[in-house]
């Protein structure tokens, strides 16, 4: 499920040119909200840096998987990279699925379960909360 989620991110990182999608804007939010035009002349300057960048992290998590066969150790710079990369998961799927500040995720993953345990958003709320555990995991390490 994370290398789907991985390669989902990939494939929307790589064709980044829909402004209109949620999970663009969240990911590439304009630095100038305000200013129309100098967020553009930013955007203009910056985004194929910050794509490219955001696409390298997101292979290079999908390569560490998939060369990994299940468990998963990371030298410290990896893991600074890898944190980047499940943020960019965590925001394009908390975006999907309408998950802000506020949400609970426990309480909304138990309301969908209530409705049905069989749902996609059950799996893709699981998914969420995953991630926010591996993340927190992950600084946690660093931090020691």
């Amino acid at each position: 499920m994370l290398r789907q989620c991985v390669a989902e991110l990939a494939a929307l990182v790589s064709d980044a040119s829909d402004p209109d999608d949620p999970a663009v804007g969240r990911l590439f939010p304009d630095a100038y909200p305000s200013d129309p035009e100098a967020a553009a002349e930013f955007r203009r300057l910056t985004q194929e840096e910050l794509r490219t960048a955001k696409l390298e992290q997101a292979k290079t998590v999908l390569e560490k998987l998939l060369e990994s066969g299940g468990e998963v150790r990371l030298a410290e710079e990896e893991a600074d990279l890898w944190l980047r990369a499940l943020t960019d998961v965590r925001l394009a799927l908390g975006t999907r699925l309408g998950i802000d500040d506020d949400t609970d995720i426990e309480a909304e993953l138990d309301e969908a379960v209530g409705r049905d345990p069989r749902s996609p958003r059950v799996g893709q709320l699981s998914v969420y909360a995953y991630l926010s555990f591996l993340q927190e995991s992950l600084v946690g390490a660093l931090m020691d």
